[in-house]
């Protein structure tokens, strides 16, 4: 028996009071009465042993505690509420695979792929959400992850869909225009984009090419994201660093253009991964065997550690 975890209507009640920020509102959505809907959180802070809770004259405050405990638990009823309408409305209607992926890789390179297995396996739906930062599938309701690194998350398995290749500079062809780039000094008089969680990407891209990194190179300003990056390039606000797979269609556009010849090979990939010990879905399969039967470098499927 399960006799630590806490009761579901009182997991109900405290996740709708924690999105609607109100026991009053909370039990209209369940059909229970206001002090039912309080009785049942004021219940699960005691199993629980913390506050999830400030309670101000009338207005509700989720505490730190509550904040985080409630995300996991909308996660979980989500999932809980997916398996059980795939249940109660048979194969007939399919299947959903939730799946978190880095966002440019998702925009720029699966979505437009996407088609190709809605084709395929047509009652397949596959929901995206953008996960940029590593996270554990135990407090997430998600089925498999597609993420850049160099090695399997601990407890998964899966394969690997490719490795990034070289990332080239980019701008555009008005910025080019305007600043010419024939060497080291005159890039070096140009702003440069810069990507936050790849910091070293341009120094390592001189040290590629053997040139001197300056200070003036590292001044420039910084995005979270590829595709903000590249957006910016687009802009004319300077030149860009960016994996040439991930900006092929700009470059046939022509919104983008590579300003010089000089490559950064990068060894790190992209990585399907699902829990290990987790039964395997149809739909986790047949997604599984379609991407990985699109890899240009790697065997079909391998184990994390």
């Amino acid at each position: 028996m399960r006799n630590d975890i806490p009761n579901l209507g009182a997991l109900q009640a405290f996740e709708a009071s924690a999105r609607l920020g109100s026991f009053t509102r909370a039990a209209a959505e369940l059909a229970l009465t206001h002090s039912a809907v309080g009785r049942q959180v004021a219940q699960l802070e005691q199993r629980l042993g913390v506050a999830l809770f400030t309670r101000v004259r009338r207005r509700l405050e989720l505490t730190d505690t509550g904040r985080e405990y409630a995300a996991r638990i909308r996660r979980h009823l989500d999932h809980l509420q997916r398996d059980t309408l795939e249940i109660t409305t048979g194969r007939a209607m399919g299947y959903t695979l939730e799946l978190a992926v880095v966002p440019t890789f998702a925009t720029q390179w699966l979505i437009p792929r996407l088609p190709d297995f809605a084709r395929r396996h047509p009652n397949v739906t596959v929901n995206l959400a953008a996960r940029s930062q590593p996270f554990s599938f135990q407090e997430c309701a998600y089925d498999a992850a597609i993420y850049f690194g160099d090695q399997f998350w601990p407890g998964t398995r899966g394969g690997v869909i490719f490795r990034e290749g070289g990332m080239v500079p980019v701008c555009s062809p008005a910025f080019l225009a305007g600043h010419p780039v024939t060497d080291a000094a005159s890039l070096a008089r140009c702003r440069h984009l810069h990507l936050s969680t790849r910091a070293n990407a341009w120094r390592d891209w001189y040290a590629a090419q053997g040139w001197a990194y300056d200070l003036a190179a590292s001044r420039g300003p910084r995005y979270e994201l590829f595709t903000m990056m590249t957006a910016a390039a687009t802009a004319g606000l300077g030149i860009g660093l960016a994996p040439r797979l991930l900006i092929e269609r700009e470059l046939r556009t022509g919104q983008l253009v590579i300003p010089l010849a000089g490559m950064l090979d990068e060894q790190q990939g992209y990585y399907f991964a699902y829990p290990e010990g987790r039964p395997e879905s149809e739909a986790l399969a047949a997604f599984r065997n379609w991407i990985l039967g699109l890899s240009r470098d790697a065997p079909a499927t391998a184990a994390g550690n």
